[in-house]
């Protein structure tokens, strides 16, 4: 039987990456999106079942649910990638910012897991859920307390879905720091972000790619967060 993985938030950056090279891997991608981009209707091409949903809104997140429990049988693996980075000077009103932080990274995932939970206890197999928390989970961030805020509550949520799913489902945490720049990045902010680290470089997607697949690989690791930080926790 093909694998099966979820996948939210594939219209760019890490969630693209992940989708397409699970979709070289042999798998089913289910893969979420916000915003319709070019890169939607490439990996519609190459194959991915894909749902447009605002996790902002939770009868949206409840209509995807739904729609994947009709269709799929089972699943193999659950990547919460989707996320928001709100500062708490945005224009919102900071109760605004913080609902919305939590929706996205909190509530959203907490209902995906709960509503899916059925699908990866099917069969005699190990299947996985992977929260992409975030570095400041655990060192805050005075310019993005409500991201921080609910990537740490994300992170939190790890340990009870753990011990919720157990012995059937593996749940862990990546809690990456910088990963890659985005185009617009201009060189003093590049030299200003890789100085943060102790070993200065830009780790790329494919660092996520291969923690993702070492966690699935594993039989015996559920409940960690593992840190792809490049050494900043000791700078």
């Amino acid at each position: 039987m093909q694998p099966t993985i979820v996948i939210t938030g594939v219209g760019k950056r890490i969630g693209l990456y992940l989708a397409q090279a699970f979709i070289d891997k042999g798998y089913q991608v289910i893969g979420t999106f916000r915003r319709h981009y070019p890169s939607i209707d490439v990996l519609s091409e190459a194959g991915a079942d894909l749902y447009c949903c605002d996790f902002t809104q939770a009868e949206e997140v409840q209509t995807f649910i739904d729609a994947i429990t009709a269709k799929y049988p089972q699943l193999d693996a659950i990547v919460h990638n989707a996320s928001l980075w709100l500062p708490d000077d945005s224009p919102m009103a900071p109760e605004q910012i913080m609902t919305t932080m939590m929706q996205v990274h909190v509530t959203a995932p907490y209902q995906i897991n709960l509503g899916l939970a059925p699908l990866l206890t099917q069969g005699d197999h190990l299947s996985d859920i992977i929260h992409l928390t975030d570095y400041v989970a655990q060192k805050g961030s005075k310019k993005h307390i409500a991201y921080a805020a609910s990537k740490a509550a994300l992170e939190n949520m790890t340990l009870s879905f753990a011990t919720k799913l157990a012995p059937h489902v593996k749940v862990n945490s990546i809690a990456p720091a910088l990963i890659c720049f985005n185009a617009h990045d201009d060189e003093q902010y590049k030299q200003q972000a890789l100085a943060k680290s102790l070993l200065q470089r830009e780790a790329g997607e494919i660092e996520v790619l291969k923690a993702i697949e070492y966690l699935m690989a594993s039989h015996y690791i559920t409940g960690r967060s593992l840190a792809l930080d490049g050494g900043r926790h000791l700078k």
